[in-house]
């Protein structure tokens, strides 16, 4: 089969990119030129191996220097790491972001999903390919992380270093001149204008975004900022886990797992090292709250990931970051260098004698990784596939050593948790759902963003802030994982425990509102192609399930009544099947957007 790989050899562009992220060769071994009585030495082997998590780096390195990943190139990475090139190659091939054929160095990521489709994407991508030139490949993928600002576009050109911009709401004007001169883009709009409720009295996890300077370690700290881990300090580990146990946090990714106990079973193993894994790869269309705080009070997830690390005895931790938000990146990255320059990083945080580091590991376009040990796998090196369970990630997770593992809003909820205290943070929200929460609201909507309310709030009241319009459809709770409810059922309370009595999902917090001018039936199309597109194939009732419910969604995407029977039965069969049997919860939420539609909308009817 034809590959387009080329002679197999590396460019001198492809080995100055692995170079600068591995260092220059010490042997021919490793693809230096050949000298007189160069062997290989032991110093091969485990040492060698234990370099592998620095293959996804490695072929960022080259995707972002070449604009696609070629053989000699994957072939010089695979040498420098002692990784075999087939299991490299179906590393490289797992990723939507990165090529293994040649692409201009200009790609122009257009988002498909459910904001960006319901406001004009189709159209959108149908005008950037009659307009954009030779050097410029256009290509339809999912959700950028930019709803509030759909339809979206990134453009990335290749290149030392690489560049980016971002077109958003998005013309073929602006697209274009975005993938012409991602030098000269307009500047995107600051974090504070996806807050709609900035500035006001009340806010905990919002509170400093639009407030502060992102940039700026001296105005954080003067709004706040490091008061909760030095009060860390003072309850010592044991006394954070308590705190965080007793406030009743529980994690917003959407499992709602409590905070307090996945802490408590990481700091209680007796294997070390242990890690601390934020997930920042948040990919479930309509979401995109982390990325406003990353972008927004950046240096609040570095405080709350020491104070994690230092509760459960890690030592090191890992920020995994969707590789499509290019600002977010570097705002994290900058808030990591100046904490470190402070001593708020590094070998002696804050003169406590406690040792924390953060590493970085960019994503590269693959939904199923924000499931924890996928997340693992592609941190390690191996394609972001799920373990089975247990063992657990507490007992063995990263490494295969003890991990917590928690997403930016989670981590983020620590601090007021530490400063004002445990009881008054439970007393926010619910019995069962204590804290704030954050919504990501887009769609049918005059003033999309992310809303922070407390846990009990109405799913009518978050859309009377966000200006609901008129003829409302309906609403997609919890992403494309998530349900449709109907106009008539808003008075459903916003909490893990009543949205689960209302039939639905609260998942991470999406709420996408649709009127009656989006097409319901293609909608439910794209939640389809989706979960198929991003199925990682691992198991058989999600790689086959999700291509069958697609097809039968095809067929009757213009159809109807008795003659959409037959198609519906099989679509409840194969759902059931891939809610059953699959391994993870990709393909065990596959099927339920399209069950709620058909069963609360009439959709098919």
């Amino acid at each position: 089969m034809d590959l387009h790989f080329g002679d197999g050899k590396p460019t001198d562009e492809e080995r100055a990119a692995v170079d600068a992220l591995l260092g220059p060769p010490e042997s021919s071994w490793e693809g230096a030129d050949r000298s007189d009585g160069d062997l290989r030495w032991a110093r091969g082997g485990r040492a060698a191996r234990d370099r592998r998590d620095l293959l996804l780096p490695g072929l960022h390195a080259l995707n972002d220097r070449v604009g696609w990943i070629s053989e000699g190139g994957l072939g010089y990475l695979c040498r420098r790491l002692t990784v075999p090139p087939a299991e490299a190659y179906g590393v490289a091939t797992f990723y939507a972001m990165f090529s293994v054929r040649p692409r201009p160095a200009t790609v122009l990521h257009v988002c498909t999903d459910l904001a960006c489709t319901a406001a004009g994407a189709g159209e959108l991508c149908a005008g950037l390919e009659e307009r954009a030139g030779s050097g410029v490949r256009v290509e339809r993928g999912p959700c950028l992380g930019l709803c509030e600002r759909a339809p979206a576009a990134l453009a990335v050109r290749a290149g030392d270093p690489v560049r980016t911009a971002v077109a958003a709401p998005a013309t073929v004007e602006e697209a274009v001149r975005a993938a012409d001169a991602p030098d000269a883009a307009p500047e995107e709009p600051p974090a504070v204008l996806a807050v709609p409720q900035a500035g006001q009295d009340g806010l905990l996890l919002l509170a400093r975004v639009g407030v502060v300077d992102p940039a700026s370690l001296d105005d954080y700290r003067a709004h706040g900022g490091y008061a909760a881990l030095r009060r860390a300090f003072e309850l010592g580990p044991a006394g954070v886990i308590r705190e965080v146990t007793d406030s009743g946090l529980a994690g917003r990714g959407g499992a709602a797992f409590p905070t307090g106990r996945k802490w408590q079973a990481t700091a209680s193993q007796p294997e070390h090292p242990h890690y601390l894994v934020c997930n920042a790869d948040e990919s479930e269309p309509g979401t995109f709250k982390d990325r406003v705080l990353m972008e927004g009070d950046p240096y609040a997830l570095v405080e709350a990931m020491t104070i994690a690390g230092y509760a459960t005895g890690a030592h090191k931790g890992y920020l995994y970051l969707r590789g499509e938000y290019p600002r977010a990146l570097r705002r994290m990255e900058h808030a990591i260098a100046q904490a470190h320059a402070r001593g708020l990083l590094g070998d002696d945080v804050l003169g406590q004698g406690y040792a924390f580091d953060i590493e970085i590991r960019r994503g590269a376009g693959a939904y199923i990784c924000g499931e924890e040990t996928a997340l693992f796998n592609s941190i390690e090196g191996y394609r972001g596939e799920p373990r089975s369970k247990p063992p657990f990630p507490v007992e063995k997770g990263l490494f295969g050593r003890p991990t917590a593992e928690n997403n930016v809003e989670t981590l983020v909820n620590v601090l007021p948790v530490l400063t004002m205290g445990a009881p008054a943070y439970a007393a926010i929200g619910t019995e069962r759902s204590t804290g704030p929460k954050l919504f990501c609201v887009s769609g049918s909507v005059g003033r999309p963003g992310v809303y922070e309310l407390p846990f009990g709030a109405t799913l009518g009241e978050l859309l009377r802030l966000a200006g609901v319009r008129q003829g409302l459809r309906a609403v997609l709770l919890g992403g494309a994982a998530g349900s449709f409810v109907r106009p008539d059922e808003l008075d459903v309370p916003l909490t893990f425990e009543g949205t689960r009595e209302a039939g639905a999902t609260l998942g991470s917090g999406v709420v996408m509102a649709f009127d009656s001018s989006v097409p319901l039936p293609r909608l439910l199309l794209r939640i389809a192609e989706f979960f198929r597109e991003e199925s990682c194939g691992q198991c058989v009732p999600c790689r086959v399930g999700t291509v069958r419910q697609e097809e039968a969604l095809r067929r009757i995407a213009e159809r109807t009544g008795a003659a959409a029977a037959d198609d519906i039965t099989l679509l409840r069969e194969v759902g059931r099947a891939m809610r059953d049997a699959s391994i993870c919860g990709l393909g065990q939420t596959a099927w339920n957007a399209v069950e709620s539609a058909i069963d609360r909308l009439g959709a098919y009817a």
